[in-house]
């Protein structure tokens, strides 16, 4: 009986291991592989030769696994250079693979790692090679097109949701509250800033203003809007995404950092701080405040998701049952059949239709000035937002479990 493995790319998330689980026991039902490998630091770490047997863990450590947020199996940002350029990075990963009787590799990432597991299956099937490349998908972006979303996303949602509401009570108990900025990710597209229309109170979202990507940002309409919100109601709470562009495309805030990863991704962070001082230099007020959430909304564990935690486990399922030699370079994909109640199914999409594309936040979702989230968007947040996960704890606080060596 063949075996196969199973990696983790890019950033992390927290439900990102569950996907591994869901893998391990749907082929603990199906005996489809003699033994699951894990492959430490995706791609990169694989051609090092760190693989660990999976299949060999103890039960009770794979179910702590589970529930333990980031990559718990290491990962990486690795670029493997095209077929037509090289292919020598190829060859020595399907000897390592070969050497271990792998015939099916699944590669849990977002837009660059189906970009990876596209080469790869497009590699094996002109080569005629006997092993299959699943993409699975995950990041907390929601950006890849052909699902309907991305595990990990809605337990980022939820934490962002949750902040905004906590961090606007924490701004508001003076007489004289000011104007609070919070920041969250999102470089291309404004999914998890948009999430923050979840977090209301009284049945009114507590966010005056929320700007995305997907609409060009104007200062001087911006400066307009908080200052008249501020003289109506003597406070204002503000959700920026941290890719907010201008009308000529440029990051407002990219002078701040403009260093690339190996994608070649722009890597921002300090829009709030650039809006704090747009504010301040407007005179609307001395009272004003930034906070950037930054990777805390990656992995907050604390406050997941249990729906998403189940999603990703069965994406890691549905893609063993799925995964055979007519589906090679395939993603598993999400389709969402309702909203209430809410259900869902899988699918397969080709990884090459996903890589190097992005989904965006619909524009008919964000209002005609552009700065809040319109009623069209809450039903389709809402049910990924479901659900209190179990975790383990010791002395009261999580335990978790990962395997990177």
């Amino acid at each position: 009986m063949p075996n196969c493995i199973i990696a983790q790319s890019g950033g992390p998330t927290a439900v990102i291991n569950s996907s591994v689980v869901g893998l391990l026991r749907e082929n603990q039902k199906l005996n489809k592989f003699e033994k699951v490998y894990g492959g430490l630091n995706g791609i990169e770490g694989i051609l090092k030769g760190n693989i660990i047997d999976l299949s060999a863990i103890p039960d009770e450590d794979i179910n702590k696994f589970q529930y333990t947020p980031s990559s718990g199996l290491g990962s990486c940002r690795y670029k493997m250079k095209n077929i037509e350029t090289s292919t020598e990075e190829y060859d020595k990963l399907l000897d390592i693979l070969k050497k271990l009787d792998i015939t099916t590799f699944f590669y849990i990432g977002g837009n660059d790692s189906m970009d990876t597991t596209a080469k790869l299956g497009r590699y094996a099937r002109e080569n005629s090679l006997d092993i299959t490349f699943i993409g699975i998908p995950k990041t907390i972006d929601n950006d890849l097109m052909y699902t309907d979303h991305t595990p990990g996303f809605g337990s980022a949602a939820k934490f962002i949701a949750t902040s905004t509401l906590e961090a606007y009570f924490d701004s508001s108990v003076y007489i004289n509250n000011g104007i609070f900025i919070l920041e969250t990710m999102g470089r291309d597209t404004g999914w998890l800033a948009a999430s923050a229309c979840m977090a209301q109170y009284n049945d009114k979202p507590v966010a005056d203003f929320i700007y995305l990507p997907e609409k060009p940002f104007d200062k001087i309409n911006f400066i307009e809007d908080v200052r008249r919100k501020f003289e109506e109601q003597n406070q204002v709470f503000i959700v920026v995404s941290e890719g907010l562009r201008t009308a000529d495309g440029k990051f407002v805030a990219e002078f701040d950092c403009v260093s690339q990863d190996t994608f070649g991704h722009t890597q921002l962070g300090g829009v709030s701080n650039f809006l704090r001082q747009v504010i301040l230099d407007s005179g609307i007020t001395t009272r004003v405040k930034a906070l950037e959430l930054g990777i805390l909304q990656r992995c907050a564990m604390h406050s997941a998701s249990q729906i998403d935690i189940n999603e990703a486990f069965n994406a890691g399922a549905e893609s063993l049952k799925l995964a055979s030699p007519e589906n090679n370079g395939y993603m598993i994909s999400i389709k969402r059949e309702s909203n209430s109640p809410y259900k869902t199914s899988y699918e397969l999409v080709a990884a090459d239709k996903v890589a190097n594309n992005v989904k965006y936040f619909p524009v008919d979702w964000i209002n005609e000035n552009g700065n809040q989230i319109t009623k069209e968007a809450y039903k389709y947040f809402e049910p990924l937002l479901q659900g209190v996960p179990t975790l383990y704890t010791l002395n009261n606080i999580p335990q978790y479990k990962v395997f990177t060596k």
